[in-house]
């Protein structure tokens, strides 16, 4: 089993930002079930096997093989008030050198929509990418009719940038979507990230 070098952990307000592990399993699979519909517009479709254990401790091991190799960073949203799994934020792609880039996704449990939570842990996530991980440019895309996600992302200091044409297959269909992008010097615009 590979390790990471170090344990992630991001703190907010409100929220732990922390890896995966395997004894998040029944919270994940219950939040994810209990979630179903009000996911799976606007993601990819689940296999099978999506809720299974077995596809769970497949999860945590990429998150910690992408942690320890730079590649992802993986993380939970834990409130820390009760100590409850809320979703999951992931920095993605993540490409060194002159690009200096990632790409971030996330999903939010349907009970815990419209609260801010998201929004903290993007703007966290944003701020370690930009401090600890010397990133230069955090991208996101979303379904163009996601009203909610693409307000996220302007709040969260998110500029658009375009359209991506059949960018991920999502339920079953290839879509386009909105791209969106932080930047650490941005002079698009002011904005208060990072």
């Amino acid at each position: 089993m590979m390790r990471a070098r170090k344990k992630l952990r991001i703190e907010t307000e409100r929220l732990t930002l922390r890896a995966p592990q395997h004894s998040d399993f029944h919270s994940w699979a219950s939040l994810r079930r209990a979630s179903e519909a009000f996911l799976t517009p606007w993601e990819p479709s689940w296999s099978s096997d999506h809720l299974s254990r077995r596809a769970f401790t497949n999860r945590v091991y990429w998150a910690q093989r992408s942690l320890a190799g730079d590649t992802a960073v993986p993380l939970f949203l834990i409130r820390r008030a009760d100590a409850q799994l809320l979703g999951a934020i992931t920095l993605d792609t993540i490409r060194r050198g002159p690009a200096q880039a990632a790409t971030v996704g996330y999903w939010t449990g349907e009970a815990f929509a419209r609260q801010g939570y998201m929004q903290e842990a993007i703007r966290a996530v944003v701020h370690h990418g930009f401090t600890a991980m010397d990133l230069s440019r955090i991208e996101a895309a979303c379904l163009p009719e996601n009203a909610a996600s693409r307000g996220l992302l302007e709040r969260s200091g998110f500029k658009y940038e375009g359209v991506a044409q059949s960018y991920l297959q999502i339920n079953g269909r290839w879509r386009n979507h909105v791209l969106y992008a932080a930047l650490r010097m941005d002079r698009r615009g002011k904005t208060d990230i990072g």
